[in-house]
């Protein structure tokens, strides 16, 4: 409890701790001493190695370095000579990517195969990288973001020549919308054809690579060290995002120059302590202030940070669009989330803020409700590794900082130690926090008066998942409307419980939830999908049953694209091409070695998602909505 008295001091009695190094973008940071949940105990048995069991064996030397280094620190008896090392033996450009590739982290690879990597693909396992097959890129590329969204640690993917790297170009994008370390790796045709129009050519780097944080094509074995030093600098430095190489398929088996070996990225602490300073002063000066948080914090493995911090200041988070698992929501302070299905208390309290801190947040479209947030000439403050500077329609942060958000927010809160806050303003605060999270929890009930219309009611839908979920699962979800229920009436209270993309990308939830139970087996993983999105990647329920992937996908089916018609009414100028027909989705699943089920009333669909975690494969749930609902507030008649 923060000790109340007459004034705020924010200077330090004496210097403060030296700051948290500032973990790198693309391996996952320590979890917190305080982080509640599945985080902090004991590892899965036969899980995929995890930021909680894996990141220090996958940033320390291999075992093979260790023991040469033991061996260079004891004294050795003159009787007993060290013999030399014998010479190193050449490696081909294969064997050396995947090295390089392990040595920062990464241990899954998902794609589908092609001719013109095979030399990698098989290097791959002899290093400790699992490789998952795909029924499509897309579903590859998916899985990619999903995984690195979740677990903090790139992922590799894997396609072939121009046609792979189209199909894989939707998770690049969602990767790098979603600020995700990934890397993708692109077999090119054989550099004697480059230039002829070769069978499936195209400038990789230079059109799918432009998606991409950072992208080349590498035509020289000698200049493979280079490329990969430069690559993996750009994987764990600044803001994450995917990364792209084009490898000519003749290159792969020719030999890397002896000697060669990519540097480490060196690491970087430093925060501004006078802009720290000066955020502080703007949150404990302010009558409404506020803080939107989003998916830097969970990036660093922030949350109790940050949940410390507005205990400390009685200030409440807003999460951003798509980033709910960033604060426990069944806190006291915690406000909603922006962004589609988000009630109108959330958009009115941001308005109503006379300071507002946006920490590890992008402030994209959605998120900022159009760009409204924040307001003209409203007080804020950003902190992100890149943070925003001034645009039309948006006055520049003041301060504006760069940092990782757990670097800020641990600086912040030794800060404050030394400091308290004045007594009235405290209670103020708290008195208008508990008015506030009042009308949030009224405006979040989804659950309806009685229904007689018929199908499954959406709202009814999250009610029981709310009820019978345990804290520690993951959702995943695709775009639609049928997401906004879900976005109002769900309570995540665990981070890294939650993966959606930003990118508004279709066809995502599921193999999104297939990565997840690959990376975290013993939880329960559950897909939401509309119908229309679901039917785009639902080849990788085989996936899921040839991974023993434990996923429950709930597809909640009105026969057409919901969003886009939704728009078609708004606009009153006629209705084209968002009909779809009908698809036996539980009988699709039981055809791919899965169990399907098909629920058409609310009184069912309990004892189907209780029978489906009890499961140990995948199960398919068909929820048959009403073709009437288009969005959570909106009907037609």
């Amino acid at each position: 409890m923060l000790e109340v008295a007459p004034s705020i001091e924010l200077e330090p009695a004496e210097a403060p701790a030296e700051p948290t190094p500032e973990p790198e973008a693309g391996a996952a940071p320590p979890e917190p001493d305080a982080e509640p949940g599945p985080e902090s105990v004991a590892p899965e048995p036969g899980a995929e190695p995890t930021p909680e069991t894996a990141d220090a064996a996958a940033l320390e030397p291999e075992p093979e370095a260790a023991v040469i280094a033991g061996i260079a620190a004891v004294a050795v008896p003159a009787v007993a000579p060290v013999p030399e090392a014998p010479p190193a033996e050449p490696q081909t450009v294969a064997r050396y990517i995947a090295q390089a590739l392990r040595s920062v982290g990464v241990r899954m690879a998902f794609g589908v195969p092609g001719e013109s990597f095979l030399s990698l693909l098989e290097a791959l396992p002899d290093e400790g990288i699992r490789v998952v097959t795909t029924r499509h890129e897309g579903g590859a590329s998916f899985m990619g973001a999903a995984y690195g969204q979740l677990t903090g640690r790139a992922a590799l993917v894997l396609g072939s020549r121009a046609v792979g790297a189209a199909n894989l170009a939707i998770g690049v994008h969602a990767a790098r919308q979603d600020s995700t370390s990934m890397v993708v790796i692109v077999g090119q045709v054989s550099r004697r054809f480059r230039g002829r129009e070769a069978f499936q050519e195209a400038d990789i780097a230079g059109s799918i690579g432009r998606l991409a944080k950072w992208a080349t094509e590498v035509t020289d074995p000698s200049a493979i060290p280079h490329a990969m030093d430069a690559a993996l600098r750009e994987l764990r430095s600044g803001r994450p995002g995917p990364i792209l190489l084009s490898l000519p398929e003749d290159l792969l088996d020719q030999h890397v120059p002896l000697g060669s070996a990519p540097a480490p990225r060196p690491r970087t602490n430093e925060i501004d302590s006078l802009a720290v300073r000066e955020i502080l002063h703007l949150l404990a000066g302010a009558e409404r202030p506020v803080i939107l948080a989003g998916g830097g914090v969970l990036r660093a493995r922030a949350t109790g940070d940050l949940v410390e911090l507005a205990e400390m200041l009685e200030v409440p988070v807003i999460a951003s669009w798509r980033r709910p698992d960033v604060f426990p929501n069944d806190h006291r302070l915690y406000l909603g989330m922006t962004g589609y299905g988000a009630p109108a208390t959330v958009r009115e309290r941001l308005r109503s803020a006379d300071a507002l801190v946006v920490v590890g947040a992008r402030l994209n479209e959605i998120a900022s409700f159009g760009y409204t947030v924040p307001a003209r000439g409203q007080r804020w403050a950003h902190v992100d590794l890149e943070p925003r500077t001034s645009t039309p329609g948006l006055s520049a942060p003041r301060p504006g900082v760069s940092a990782d958000a757990r670097t800020f927010l641990r600086s912040a809160v030794q800060r404050l130690r030394f400091g308290v806050l004045e007594a009235s303003r405290f209670d103020a605060r708290r008195e208008a926090n508990e008015r506030d999270r009042a009308a949030f929890v009224a405006a979040t009930d989804v659950e309806p008066e009685p229904w007689d219309g018929p199908g499954v009611h959406p709202g009814r839908v999250v009610a029981t998942l709310r009820r019978v979920v345990s804290p520690d699962s993951v959702l995943t979800t695709d775009a639609g409307n049928f997401a906004s229920w879900a976005a109002r009436g769900y309570r995540w209270q665990r981070p890294a419980t939650f993966l959606g993309p930003t990118s508004g990308a279709m066809g995502y939830a599921l193999p999104a939830a297939i990565a997840a139970a690959l990376a975290r087996p013993n939880r329960p993983v559950i897909a939401l999908a509309g119908d229309g999105g679901f039917a785009m990647t639902m080849s990788e329920l085989e996936t899921a049953v040839r991974e023993h992937a434990r996923v429950v996908a709930i597809v909640f089916d009105n026969e057409r694209y919901g969003t886009i018609r939704a728009h078609q009414e708004t606009r009153g100028r006629g209705v084209a091409g968002t009909d779809l027909g009908p698809i036996d989705f539980a009988g699709l699943a039981t055809a791919m070695g899965a169990f399907g089920v098909r629920v058409e009333t609310d009184s069912d669909f309990e004892p189907a998602l209780v029978d489906a975690l009890g499961r140990a494969g995948p199960t398919v749930i068909h929820l048959v909505l009403d073709r009437r609902w288009l969005a959570i507030d909106r009907v037609l008649d």
